[in-house]
This record gives structure tokens, sequence and C-alpha cells, in this order.
């Protein structure tokens, strides 16, 4: 049953609204164990992109779903298994019958299945644009079961903040001291198979994360993840090599950091500023037109 609160909000609807699905990016990623319902558990350092993908949500007769983007007809088949149709379908039951029909369209920015959290930053998204659209509020207990429902990356997602998040990702602590930094996205648009390379993990019991740059500039920080891992690097290296070559090429274009996001195939790159990054991006480009390179700045903590 729909509270008084809710019912309040639901006055305040509107007839459209728009959310940003920003790209997730493991700046570390460290797998600290497994439970015995074969989830493993993990310690991320987590950023978001200023890049990602858009959300379009308006009142409308039925329900529909609508596509663009670079990487929008990859998921024209996508059906009922598509997260942003899920979080629709989750919240509405959540919210009740006030909750009218609603034309979504997504323009699809980033690369599929690709370690920067895209599904999941897009059932995010549609979380926060929905609730806007439909003037409703939940708890935040309710908010967060919600979405971790949908999957571990959506709850962080849902943030869309620099975070440190554990256990399977529910477990979320804010860092409002992570600086923005100027990155270089690639990825060489092969897929890698997040079950494979976990199977392929030789250790599941590795070292925690542990964080302590000794002051907020972005130098420090950058020594302190520096110091971090992605446990997950090394196995999907042996599944897609090209993640290799583009390490050594966001390195060869002055990338102060470089490492993989995620399962991968997506790697990142942090530069000194935002020029050095779009001049790298665009002669990176220029080398493989047939992979995914994109510059962008990542929001900082106390955004």
């Amino acid at each position: 049953m729909m509270s008084s609160e809710n019912r309040s909000h639901f006055s305040a609807s509107c007839s459209s609204v728009s959310e940003k699905a920003r790209a997730k990016i493991n700046l570390a990623l460290h797998v600290t164990g497994q439970r015995p319902d074969g989830y493993h558990l993990l310690d991320m350092l987590v950023t978001f992109a200023d890049h990602g993908d858009r959300l379009d949500f308006m009142r409308s007769p039925a329900d529909a779903f609508t596509l663009s983007g670079r990487f929008g007809e990859l998921l024209a088949g996508d059906g009922g298994t598509n997260l942003v149709l899920k979080a629709r379908d989750l919240l509405r039951e959540a919210i009740g019958p006030l909750a009218f029909p609603v034309r979504i369209h997504l323009e699809k920015n980033l690369p599929v299945a690709s370690g920067i959290g895209g599904g999941s930053a897009d059932a995010a998204a549609t979380l926060r644009g929905l609730m806007r659209l439909w003037g409703t509020t939940l708890s935040a207990e309710t908010l967060a079961a919600l979405a971790l429902k949908l999957g571990a990356d959506v709850p962080m997602c849902l943030e869309s903040r620099p975070l440190i998040a554990r256990g399977i990702g529910e477990e979320l602590e804010p860092v409002p001291e992570l600086p923005a930094f100027a990155m270089v996205l690639a990825n060489p648009l092969k897929g890698v198979s997040t079950p494979e390379v976990f199977r392929r993990l030789a250790t599941k019991n590795n070292p925690a994360l542990s964080l302590t740059p000794s002051r907020p500039q972005a130098a420090d920080w950058l020594a302190a993840i520096a110091a971090t891992r992605n446990d997950l690097e090394p196995p999907a290296r042996e599944l897609v090599p090209e993640i290799a070559a583009m390490a050594a090429m966001l390195q060869a274009r002055g990338a102060l950091l470089t490492r993989m996001s995620g399962s991968g195939a997506t790697c990142f790159g942090i530069f000194a500023s935002m020029t050095s990054a779009e001049d790298a991006a665009a002669a990176l480009h220029d080398a493989r037109s047939d992979w995914y390179f994109q510059a962008t700045e990542t929001v900082s903590g106390g955004a």
C-alpha cells in the first residue's frame, strides 16, 4: 500500500524527465573470498565517468521502449531480459497502480557487457528517472533491496558517485576525498565471459583493499590506486589478448595509470588533463577505428 508521503509526491509528477547513466569504473577490484552460494566477495574502489548512456522517460498511452545510439542495435532483440524493462516493472510493482504507462528511450552510448556497468547504470537511471516521472519516493532500504534484485552493480550505480563497495557489491561506503580524473576508456568490442574469468581466477582469497593516500591531491590518489589491483585482469587477458594491447597503447599515449575495469574487456587510462586525454583518444581512434575509445572525466567525491 502506498504511503501518504508517496501519494503527496505523486501529485507532483511531471510529463517527461531525462537521466544520465554514467559508466562505472572499477579503479580497483580485489577478490577476497567466495560465499557458499557461489557469489564472489569483492572489495572495489569505484568511480563514475561523465560519459554514459542517456534515458528519456515520458507519459504515454501505453508502455513503450525505443533505442538509439552507437550500440543500440545490439539490444534490439533483448526483449524481457533488458534491465531497463525489469527496473520499470519492479518499481511499478513497488509503487502500485498509480504508476502510469511510460515511454522509455535509451540512447546506448556504452559498449554492451564491457565491464563498465552499462546495463546496471541503465537500470539505476530507470529507477531514478521513473521515481521522478511518477512523482514518488521509496525508503532507502526498499530502494536498495529493489536495486539489488536487478544486479549486484545496480546499488552502486544508483549512487553514481565515488565509493568503496564490499561484499557482492551491496555494502557501500562513499569516498568524498576522491578527486576527478581525466580518462580514456578503451574497448576492443570483443566480449569476455565473466563466469569464465572467475573460473580461471587462480586465487579467490586475496588481500583486502587498503587505501591510505597521505593527502587528497590527485597524485597521492594515483599512487594509492597504483598499489591496488584488479584481480580479474590476468585471467581476462588470457581470454582476450587485446586487453594487454589496449593497455600498452594507452601507456604509449601518456597514460599515468592503466588498468582493466570490472571483468573486462574495457580498460582505462588516467591522464594528466582532459586535453591530453582527448588527444590520446583521437590518436587511438585513428590507429584502431574498429575499437572503442572515449575521453571523459570522472566525477569527484565532493561533487
